[in-house]
């Protein structure tokens, strides 16, 4: 592995580490301009979506349940995820994919007692 290798393997990881821990209030910021409004907006839209049993875990005090991309663009809808999409900056499957990896830790961490903290 070269230089350039780990100087962007660190840097990736570095990326990683803040969005993980920004990921609430990123989240909130981007869905703000969304007809989402907040958090709780799509969370609610995740759970009319089909799914109100990883949302459920997300939000309790145990283990998170794993959401797929192909879950998120389903119950999101295209309309949503091109919104979405657009205020990212990114393709509409890498904002898929970014909800799928990123949103159920974001979703625990702002809800510490069961119940979404500033949204």
């Amino acid at each position: 592995m070269g230089l350039f290798d780990q100087v962007g393997g660190a840097l990736k990881g570095a990326i990683a580490s803040e969005l993980a821990a920004n990921a609430p209030g990123l989240i909130n910021a981007v869905l703000a301009k969304t007809n989402m409004g907040n958090l709780q907006g799509l969370v609610d839209q995740l759970q009319q979506g089909g799914l109100g049993d990883q949302v459920k875990s997300w939000l309790g005090n145990g283990q998170n349940m794993r959401v797929s991309p192909e879950q998120i663009q389903s119950a999101l809808g295209n309309d949503q995820l091109r919104q979405l999409a657009a205020h990212f900056g990114i393709p509409m499957d890498a904002v898929s994919k970014l909800l799928a990896e990123h949103l159920p830790a974001a979703v625990d961490q702002a809800s510490p007692d069961g119940n979404l903290q500033g949204s």
